[in-house]
């Protein structure tokens, strides 16, 4: 279960990262809206990645927290902002999903 919390606060981080992307085009209400979706989203993962830091290792828990994130922070900006795909970026995308899985095995 706790596994489970971990990727729930990955995803959640995923989430806050797409929010702040979206706020660099918004104004106003808009700009308002996705600010509490960041911090929302931000919360949930900070208190979700605690939650699964009481079973799992600390040292476990933060690379594989942060990999998530990263990974799916590049999958939102490839997908949503149009951000450049090329060979080298997803040949270390992969290997950053190796090395959480890794993690995960051992």
């Amino acid at each position: 279960m706790d596994w489970m919390i971990l990727i729930i606060a990955g995803l959640m981080e995923v989430a806050f990262t797409f929010c702040l992307g979206k706020t660099k085009g918004a104004v106003g209400t808009e700009c308002y809206l996705w600010w509490g979706g960041f911090l929302v989203a931000l919360t949930l993962s900070m208190v979700l990645m605690s939650k699964a830091a009481k079973t799992i290792p600390i040292g476990t828990v933060y690379p594989v927290w942060t990999g998530i994130g990263a990974v799916g922070a590049v999958i939102v900006g490839i997908v949503f902002f149009h951000e450049p795909t090329n060979f080298w970026r997803l040949f270390f995308i992969t290997t950053l999903i190796i090395s959480i899985v890794g993690l995960k095995l051992v």
